[in-house]
């Protein structure tokens, strides 16, 4: 697939009300879809042969008969589903047959262990379980012998074997030709289908979603319908998403943020298309072309990490060239971001810069990016800066699965870095006297499935305390610092907020990541993960040569000694790092160090680490 056209950004947003939406809850977006935006190609996956294609109305049958399927079994209002499943269409068209018969959609990472399945599925008194494979099949049948004997089916999408003589699973397809039958049989069933849609009322819960448990037990998040449907509808105030979009989506729809981005996507008619999978991002960006993709920071640290990794093995002229545009890329941008105009002069070396260098790196991501959204973490400023430099811009937002999910986001047409931007139409906030930020609005969660004494410690006289520390500027862009629980106290009662600091060291492209310790401990260290592939382009090692005898040599340690340094002389004495140790290994969601939307695990982080920790303060 060649390049296209970059789609026009509109410089005019439209404020769509809940009325004018024609979707009272998520139980009515098959519906508008299908009636407002026939499509031939709504929605697919990549695949290493090519794309799986959904028309729009294929999408709706589909939804439709799976539907009429579940109720076939007795599945019905209030009923809770387990959906244990990759990021993938049918993920979407399961999620839609449970919501449209008044069923709770219970997300769950297929990434999870069994233990943490287990504890899910028994907390949130699953059902029904539909799954995508035989590997996620394996863990609910293991859990149905052990904690689950009331379990009434098991779903399968990709089954290997048929499943017709077992009265206790069923393929997806074998399912969906149960419900297309009922359809052929009963009368009026399709009109009673779409009635008992309509029937479902706004303040029905929708979905539990279980926190990803960097802290501790996840706690199921209960969200309405009316939640979700307002804040995609305040999202699509803020930003410009038309039909002729088409998206690129490769983040777990399991957690709140792609889930809720994947319904607004469907509601404005945008073309989805899901990843393969999270190893081959590059290469469907590469057949898709994208408008619009979601990520959180890792995603394009990771590619401005890599950029900057080739120009460093690059020839001197070329490294001249990128170093010169991307000068004039900032500047450029800087003026433009603080609200005026550059001048022509500068307009037009921005103009070539980006004939000589930032169209090339366009290229990487299909060329037509409009912007990017960066969520779940904080992004450095220097990475944010150099995509809008190239003329990718990226709009941080933040929010919490508690708040279904979005809070603030930075407006398209008045974007600000270092911010997470605005807080949306409906949602108000506040900063408490300890710097925490509050919130309410609709999109609020009801509570904490079975957790009162939890819900009751986040939810006071209709605020929500988000846990999180930050402050307002005087034109109401939100600026966070850190997580409250997150706040190191040293030996000496000195407090301490680790992000600031770890994404300063982030800049540098030898770190991959970076993860203050010193809680109760007499001084500030620090965890390095270095950037494996960048520190052996930088030394012209062989890329064969060891982790950890790498990370022991003098001259890597000087290397890092002058990068730790460096941000140290920024920082008061009580917060600069007097020690630090490298990593020899890689974070990844396999080994546990990251949550499947790649957040670092800290307490899993200092449990695997804690002898290194321990010599490190002991001597």
């Amino acid at each position: 697939m060649g390049v296209r056209e970059p789609i026009e950004r509109s410089k005019h947003f439209k404020l769509i009300t809940m009325v004018e939406s024609t979707i009272a809850t998520l139980a009515d977006l098959p519906f508008y879809v299908s009636g407002r935006f026939p499509k031939s190609e709504l929605i697919r996956r990549c695949t290493a042969e090519g794309f799986e294609d959904y028309s729009s109305r294929t999408f709706f049958d589909k939804i439709r008969d799976l539907s009429l399927g579940l109720s076939g079994l007795g599945i019905g209002s209030g009923d809770r589903v387990a959906l244990l499943s990759g990021s993938r269409p049918e993920w979407v068209i399961a999620d839609f047959a449970i919501l449209t018969i008044g069923a709770i959609t219970v997300p769950i990472y297929p990434t999870l262990p069994l233990e943490q399945v287990g504890y899910i599925v028994k907390d949130a008194g699953i059902s029904v379980a539909i799954v995508e494979d035989e590997i996620q099949a394996s863990k609910v049948r293991q859990l149905r012998s052990s904690i689950l004997p009331k379990l009434s089916m098991l779903i399968i999408f990709d089954a290997k074997q048929n499943t017709s003589d077992s009265s206790q699973e069923l393929t997806l397809d074998e399912l969906q030709s149960r419900g297309h039958r009922r359809l052929m049989k009963e009368d009026g069933l399709a009109r009673k289908y779409k009635e008992a849609a309509s029937s479902i009322n706004r303040n029905q819960l929708a979905t539990i979603i279980y926190t990803s448990g960097t802290t501790g037990k996840p706690k199921g998040v209960m969200l309405t319908h009316e939640a979700i449907v307002s804040n995609l509808i305040d999202v699509d105030t803020m930003i410009t998403v038309v039909e002729k979009d088409e998206a690129l989506s490769f983040l777990p729809l399991s957690h709140a943020f792609e889930r809720t981005v994947v319904y607004l996507y469907l509601f404005k008619g945008v073309s989805i298309t899901f990843a393969e999978g999270l190893d081959t991002v590059a290469r469907d960006m590469k057949r898709v072309s994208p408008t619009l993709m979601t990520g959180p920071p890792r995603v394009y640290e990771k590619l401005h990490a890599k950029v900057l990794e080739n120009i460093a093995k690059a020839m001197k002229l070329r490294r001249v060239v990128f170093n010169w545009a991307m000068r004039v890329g900032q500047k450029n941008i800087g003026i433009k971001i603080s609200g005026r105009e550059p001048s022509l002069c500068l307009r037009l070396l921005n103009q070539l810069g980006d004939k000589l260098v930032f169209s090339k790196i366009r290229e990487l991501t299909g060329g037509r990016l409009k912007f990017v959204i960066s969520g779940g973490a904080p992004l450095s400023t220097s990475v944010a800066s150099f995509f809008f430099s190239i003329g990718i811009p990226v709009l941080e937002g933040y929010g919490l699965t508690e708040t279904a999910p979005v809070l603030t986001v930075n407006p398209e047409d008045a974007p600000r870095l270092g911010t997470v931007g605005k807080a949306l139409p409906s949602v108000k906030l506040k900063i408490a006297s300890d710097g925490e930020v509050l919130a309410r609005g609709p999109n609020i969660m009801q509570g904490y499935l079975g957790k009162a004494e939890e819900t009751a410690a986040v939810l006071k006289d209709g605020w929500f305390y988000t846990g999180d520390i930050g402050r307002l500027d005087s034109d109401g862009y939100l600026i966070l610092t850190d997580r409250k629980k997150e706040i190191l106290i040293t030996a000496g009662g000195k407090n301490v907020a680790p992000q600031p600091i770890e994404q300063k060291l982030k800049q540098n492209e030898l770190v991959s990541e970076a993860m203050l310790i010193g809680d109760r401990r007499p001084f500030i260290a620090v965890l390095i993960l270095p950037d494996f592939s960048a520190l052996i382009a930088m030394l012209s090692e062989s890329k064969e040569v060891g982790w950890e005898s790498l990370i022991e040599r003098a001259d890597v340690q000087r290397r890092f000694d002058a990068i730790v340094s460096n941000v140290n002389a920024e920082l008061p004495p009580y917060e600069q790092m007097k020690r630090f140790v490298l990593l020899p290994t890689e974070f990844s969601v396999e080994t546990g160090e990251l949550t499947p939307t790649l957040k670092v695990k800290r307490r899993v982080v200092l449990e695997k680490w804690h002898h290194l920790i321990d010599e490190l303060y002991s001597n």
